[in-house]
């Protein structure tokens, strides 16, 4: 049992002496530690509209009405309405309130995606011309934005890697591998609502569409990265 018992002492003594020696190393390890930032604006490819048809008043057009003169109007433009209109809230396809106990008001509430605003100025125009205004912005997107993630963040690591070299070189010296590499958080976030900051162009001229200029997506990245000092 003795014998059992300084063995384990060993082993244990063992692992740790070559713990400490492994941090160590990596404390007298010279090092240079710099911080990388790299930024990007896309436009966005994908605006999605909040569109409610309702019917306030007895003797107007019923909503199912409304609803296939937008389906028309989206098809006449070229939308997907199969892939690109969906019903909001289909727990509650359409919602009945009871207006002072002789009048029922009936909505239907939509989400929209739009691949591009190139077709948003003439759509709400249209829309506006069979009596369906109740139209707002959800949100603005890119189909592709993980893919834009991605590149902003390897831009940030390459742009501390420059500065790495640059003042290893100040002090007559080189950077070899790198020995730690950490992102902080921040990035993206998709613009919400009034946020999405839309600027309407064409109000008034000789082509009475409207066209709607979004604000760009911004995607900003930093990253914290050790290199060996040489």
């Amino acid at each position: 049992m003795k014998v059992l018992y300084v063995l384990c002492c060993l082993i244990l003594w063992g692992w740790g002496g070559m713990a400490q020696t492994g941090e160590k190393n990596f404390i007298d390890q010279n090092y240079v530690e710099v911080t990388g930032t790299a930024e990007l604006e896309i436009v966005p490819d994908e605006i999605y509209l909040r569109i409610v048809i309702s019917e306030k008043d007895k003797g107007k057009k019923s909503v199912e009405e409304q609803e296939k003169e937008m389906v028309n109007i989206l098809k006449n433009l070229g939308i997907d309405v199969h892939k690109d209109l969906a019903i909001r809230d289909l727990s509650s396809d359409f919602k009945y309130y009871l207006l002072k106990r002789t009048a029922i008001q009936t909505e239907k509430e939509y989400q929209l995606c739009m691949h591009g605003a190139d077709k948003i100025g003439r759509l709400l125009t249209d829309l506006e011309a069979v009596g369906i205004s109740n139209i707002s912005i959800l949100r603005v997107d890119h189909s592709q934005i993980a893919k834009f993630r991605r590149k902003v963040k390897t831009d940030a690591v390459k742009i501390a890697k420059e500065k790495a070299e640059d003042f290893a070189g100040a002090v007559g010296q080189e950077i070899g591998r790198a020995l730690y590499i950490s992102e902080n958080e921040g990035g993206y976030y998709p613009r919400q609502n009034a946020v999405a900051n839309v600027r309407v162009r064409g109000v008034g001229s000789v082509d009475s569409t409207p066209v709607l200029d979004f604000e760009k997506i911004p995607l900003k990245y930093t990253v914290v990265v050790r290199f060996e000092l040489k």
